[in-house]
This record gives C-alpha cells, structure tokens and sequence, in this order.
C-alpha cells in the first residue's frame, strides 16, 4: 500500500496522468467532430441517392392523369405500368419504399396513399391503394405544404432518433406538378440508413483502436522519457538530501557526476551540492565556535567564581564584633562585572569601607577592577587616611592605564570606639545615612575627580558622627539607573523610599527590600550595568543592637 501510494505521488505518474488526460479529451473531441463529419459525408451521399432515385420514379407517373388514376381507383393500364417501373426501381435502386401521396391541403394533416411500392428484400407492409392515414408528425406537415404551395422543390427528412416505426431511415420528396405547374401529389423514397449507421459504428470503432494505440504508444515513450530525464534524476536528488539530513556530511560524489543536464533539474542538482559544501562548512565553524565560545563561557565562570571569592564573606563579615554590622551585594551584569566592595579591619579599632565602580562592562572592567582594588586595599593597609588612599591610589592607577579607563570609589574609615567616621570620595555616588531613631537621607559630600583620571588629583575628606543605631547605605550608580520597559530609572527617591520601607531592620533587611524594589521595577528587562550596594550599621558598645 505504502508503495502504491508512493507511485501515485510521484512526478511521472502525475506526468503520465496529465498526458492520458489530454489525450482523451482530443480523442474525445477528434470523435465527436470526425463523427459529426462521417454522419454528414454519408447522410449527403445518401439523400442525394435517395433524390435521384425520388426523380426516376417521378418519370414513370404523368402528374396530368393522377385524377383518372384516383377514378380507375389503381385499375387502369397506366397506374399498372407506373406501379411496375417504380416497383422495379425500389427493388433495384436499393431502397425502402417509393410512394405517392395526396395531402390533404386543408390543414394537411392526412395524406392518401396513390401508389405504394416496398422493397422485396425488407420485411415491412406497404399501403393499398386509397390508404389515409394522418400526417406523421408536424414536420411532415410543414414539408407538404411547402411543396404543395411551390416554396420548395424537395424536401428531406431524417429519422433517427426518438420513436419511429421502421428502422433509422430518410424521406426524400419531390413535388408531382402538372403541365400547368400545379401540384398534384408529392412522390416520396424512403431509405434506411443502415449503411450510415454501420459506416459510423466502424468509425467510432476504428478512432478508439486508433486512440488507444497512441495512447499506449505515447505512454511508453513518455515513460521512458521522463523515467530517463526527470525520475531518475529526482530519485538520486531525494535519495541524496535524506542522505545528508541524515549523515550531515557532503557526498564524495556530487549529484553531478549522475546528472550532466544543463536544464532546471541540473541546475537543482548543482545548487544541492553547492549547499552540501556550505553546510558542512557553516556546521564544521559552527562546530569550532560553539567549542570556542563553550571554553570562552567556561573561563568566564571560573573568572566570576574568583571575582566572588575576592569579596568579604557574607553576614555576618565579623561575628566576633558586636559594635556595628555590615553587609554587602554585587550582581554583575555580565559574567563579571566592574564594581566591587569590601570591608576589612585595619587595625582592632579601625573598619574600612570601600566600594567602586571602574568605567566599562565585562573583562576589561573586570581586571581593571582587580588592579585597583589591590591598589585601594594596600594603601588603605599601609595606615593612610582616606582622601591619602584615594590620592596614592591615583597616581598608581594612572601611570600604567593604557585602557584609559577610571574608576569611582568611596571610602570610609570607622573608628569603632567612638563612631567617627572619615570619609572620602572620587567622583562616587551620594551614601545615604540613616540617624538613630530617624530615617534614610542622602548626604551630598564633597566629590573627588575619579581615579585613573588624571594625575596629582587632590581629595577631602569629611566627617560623620556615627551614633549607636545609625545606618550608612553606600552603591553604585546601578542601582539608581536601573531601567524598566518604558526606558525610566529606578532613581534615586525610590531607592530612599525602598530604604525606608523598614529602616530599622537588620541591614540584611535594608538590602533586600531595595532588592525587592527594583526587580519589581525593572520586571524582565535585561540588566545593563551592575548593582553593587554595603550597608554598616553601628551599633557602639551596645552589643544588643
């Protein structure tokens, strides 16, 4: 069955199809016009036979003496004699009947029969002399009384179709006319077409062996042709693309070794190979990218585990000390990213701060950051203050910056016993303080130019008094920036009311409800710049803070 119906879909047979369709609509049409021509030629050949025949017998009946005729009623010498010749041209001329008849001129719808002869070799009766009958039918009618009233000089009628009461025949008429041209009877000969009607059954016949022979013929040779043009060639074709689909991988021997057409299939041919030989090519590079990219992907996460494990532990960063708690958070927009925060002890009595952002995206921005974040941590270690870290930082940064690129940083130094807390910033963003007992405010201090800059760049510090409760909230420019669908920023109100929504949760707290916030905000937008944030609470000596 599978293979039946894939015969039926293929391009031959529905080739072949179209062929045996087109040739029996031309057979059809061939047949039914030499038909129409066969039916003509004879129907011709025999009415004019039939017309000869009707004007002999017309020579053996004086139209003058039908009168004396009709008063002898059929005895007289002369009707005998016109009886007998035209019974003799009916048995030799090879028709039906010959008769004569007398319309009846009124509505002329009976006749009277004069003279009736019929063939000897036919099995029908003839009319006696005198017979009336009523007219055959309508067509009849109209052809007696053209004769009768000289609008014709013969008439035919054709019978072969719908009942009729001898075989398929014809009626030839001429009028009987007087020596004064009057009309005295219509002399008629019937002839049976069977002649005709053998003559086309034979031509219908012979145009049906005819056909079918062509057909057969034509079949064949096309057959074989397309077998040999279009099949074979198609057959390699398909037979070649589930190959490759398969295997994926180009034919030694290309579809034009087999095919060596210059036409649309040789051109089908050529464009699968040609396409073999790009795709292997596209999936060898795409192969050797997706590798590329896999081990650029793999290095990429190894790059973020390190970036991650260079920053402070998570909260809480000094278990052991209860006078203040700080915690922070950095979400890359990338792999890695280019902000980074810590917090370390300088000494028992003294917490640095810092958190940066470096210009850039990416690995750029992250091995910028490693270096500077070096840079930052030894001079805060080595005991500077903090506008003398950013400076020393400074001057390190821009002596070997061939990426010319900067960063901004803001650092803080704690002194834990009394809650001074000295400060400084290169070009960062604003903190936010939250007093004891109070809420989140932001705090514009005085801004440096950023490092990396530009050498000998001078910074200053300030001073904030850090009472037991109070909260310090420091971040990138990431935060504030992030974009939601309709390209607005989180901004720097929303932050602060984010802050707000709980100020005096465990820092923690604070973080996640500015997280919170701005995933809310920003919905499924993509993330285009990292988000980095440290909150420090300060508690003092009251441990149960």
């Amino acid at each position: 069955m599978e293979k039946l119906k894939k015969i039926k879909n293929s391009i031959v047979f529905k080739s072949l199809a179209g062929v045996i369709i087109l040739l029996i609509i031309f057979s059809i049409v061939v047949s039914i016009i030499g038909y129409e021509g066969v039916t003509a030629v004879l129907l011709e050949q025999y009415a004019d036979g039939a017309f000869r025949t009707a004007r002999s017998a017309a020579e053996t009946v004086n139209p003058d003496h039908i009168d004396d005729m009709l008063e002898s009623e059929g005895h007289s010498l002369e009707y005998q004699r016109s009886y007998e010749q035209m019974q003799h041209l009916c048995n030799t001329q090879g028709v039906t009947f010959i008769y004569v008849i007398i319309p009846d001129v009124t509505d002329y719808g009976h006749i009277t029969f004069l003279i009736s002869t019929i063939n000897e070799n036919v099995h029908y009766t003839k009319y006696p002399f005198g017979y009336v009958r009523e007219t055959t039918n309508d067509d009849y009618r109209e052809k007696y009384r053209l004769l009768y009233e000289g609008k014709s000089d013969q008439e035919l009628v054709i019978r072969d179709r719908g009942y009729i009461e001898t075989d398929p025949h014809i009626t030839a008429m001429i009028p009987l006319k007087d020596s004064n041209g009057q009309t005295q009877g219509i002399l008629c000969v019937q002839r049976q077409m069977d002649g005709l009607v053998t003559g086309r059954r034979s031509f219908v016949i012979k145009v049906f062996l005819a056909m079918t022979v062509l057909v057969i013929v034509i079949i064949i040779i096309e057959g074989l042709f397309l077998s040999k043009t279009i099949l074979y060639p198609l057959t390699k074709i398909s037979e070649e693309a589930e190959r490759f689909a398969r295997e994926n991988v180009a034919a030694e021997t290309k579809l034009k070794e087999f095919i060596r057409t210059d036409d649309e299939v040789g051109i089908l041919a050529s464009s699968i190979d040609q396409m073999e030989e790009q795709v292997q090519e596209y999936m060898e590079d795409l192969t050797r990218i997706t590798a590329e990219k896999q081990k650029i992907s793999t290095e990429m996460q190894l790059a973020s585990r390190i970036q991650n494990g260079m920053l402070p532990d998570s909260s809480p960063a000094f278990p052991d000390r209860h006078e203040f708690d700080v915690f922070g958070v950095m979400d890359p927009a990338r792999e890695v990213g280019g902000d980074f925060f810590d917090y370390f002890l300088i000494d028992e009595d003294h917490l640095c701060i810092m958190i940066a952002d470096v210009s850039g995206k990416g690995v750029p921005a992250a091995l910028f950051m490693m270096s500077s974040k070096i840079i930052l941590i030894n001079n805060a270690l080595a005991g500077g203050s903090p506008a003398e870290t950013l400076e020393q930082s400074n001057a390190m940064l821009c002596r070997k910056n061939v990426g010319d690129m900067f960063v901004t940083v803001w650092v803080g130094v704690l002194e834990i016993s009394t809650g001074r807390l000295t400060a400084a910033s290169a070009g960062h963003e604003y903190p936010v303080l939250k007093e004891a007992g109070g809420k989140f405010e932001l705090v514009k201090d005085r801004r440096g130019f950023v490092l990396g800059g530009m050498e000998g760049s001078k910074y200053k510090e300030y001073e904030i008094l850090l009472t037991p409760g109070a909260k310090l909230f420091v971040y990138t420019d990431g935060l504030p920036e992030a974009t939601d669908a309709n390209n607005q920023m989180f901004g720097i109100d929303r932050m602060i009311e984010a802050l707000n929504t709980t100020p005096e949760a465990p820092v923690m707290d604070v973080m996640e409800n500015v997280l919170i916030a701005v995933s809310s905000f920003v919905g499924d937008e993509e993330q285009f710049d990292d988000l980095t944030m440290v909150c420090l609470e300060y508690r003092g000596n009251n441990p149960e803070k």
